[in-house]
């Protein structure tokens, strides 16, 4: 799929290494994709009006204030795994039955903040994860409120459910699908990157992007489910997999930026 002009440019400016983007090469990296300069220069403007970039000298830019509020998905992805603690056998639950589901949008928003967070629907509205995250109940409610979560869910923590209960919960994800996507994907980046030397430059930062985007996205959709219910080795290799591939990655756009012809 071709990226939408706003995604590539904040992209770009993480693989940049907080060095501004200037215009030409915001304009050379879309073009690679399709897409065309007036869109890149509308899509600079309105990301500088939203406070996502700001000015960085004449015809450059960097990232703006309100582009902390993206930082899971732009920074924070890389240390997902370490907000982790041993896990006593309890669990997160979130109900949602008070909350309306009359309006598609804000309902698409709560299901997407609670499947960020790795909570799994056991009954009509109750969501469920095992408890071995870092961060206490207010602030992991506090985390789903930003992403998109109604405030009024009721957030808790449960234990003590029979070997019944227990089987249907663990139930709700499925392990060995987790850690074949594990080995899947480390092997696709592997084989990538042994023969990225042989690409165009061009060739190798388009497919970096695609393949580093399609990774970072499964590191951050991750249920983070401790022992036994997956291979945790499994996923940590797979976390250093991407962290490495997505560094190469950055490398290869630097190098293909400094190629950028320069603007009239």
């Amino acid at each position: 799929m071709k990226p939408c002009a706003k995604n590539l440019v904040l992209d770009l400016l993480v693989a940049k290494s907080g060095a501004p983007l200037h215009v030409r090469e915001a304009i050379t990296a879309c073009n690679l994709f399709g897409i065309s300069a007036n869109n890149v220069r509308v899509t600079l403007a309105r990301l500088t009006t939203e406070a996502l970039l700001e000015g960085a000298g004449r015809g450059s830019y960097q990232l703006g204030s309100r582009a902390i509020e993206l930082s899971t998905q732009l920074f924070e992805w890389r240390n997902l795994d370490q907000q982790l603690r041993p896990w006593s056998g309890g669990y997160l639950m979130v109900a949602c039955n008070a909350l309306g589901r009359s309006d598609r949008r804000v309902l698409r928003q709560r299901e997407r903040a609670l499947h960020m967070l790795g909570f799994a629907e056991l009954e009509k509205d109750l969501y469920v994860r095992p408890n071995n995250l870092e961060p206490g109940v207010e602030i992991l409610q506090r985390r789903l409120i930003e992403l998109g979560m109604e405030p009024a869910a009721l957030v808790f923590q449960a234990m003590g459910f029979d070997d019944e209960q227990t089987r249907r919960i663990q139930g709700l994800w499925d392990g060995m699908a987790l850690n074949d996507s594990y080995r899947r994907h480390c092997e696709t980046l592997n084989n990538w990157s042994s023969h990225a030397k042989q690409l165009g430059l061009d060739q190798a930062a388009r497919e970096s992007f695609h393949l580093g985007r399609e990774a970072i996205r499964q590191v951050v959709f991750d249920p983070l489910l401790p022992p036994p219910l997956v291979d945790v080795a499994l996923r940590d290799e797979f976390f250093a997999c991407v962290r490495h591939f997505v560094d190469r990655g950055h490398r290869i756009w630097r190098a293909f930026l400094q190629q950028a012809p320069t603007l009239n």
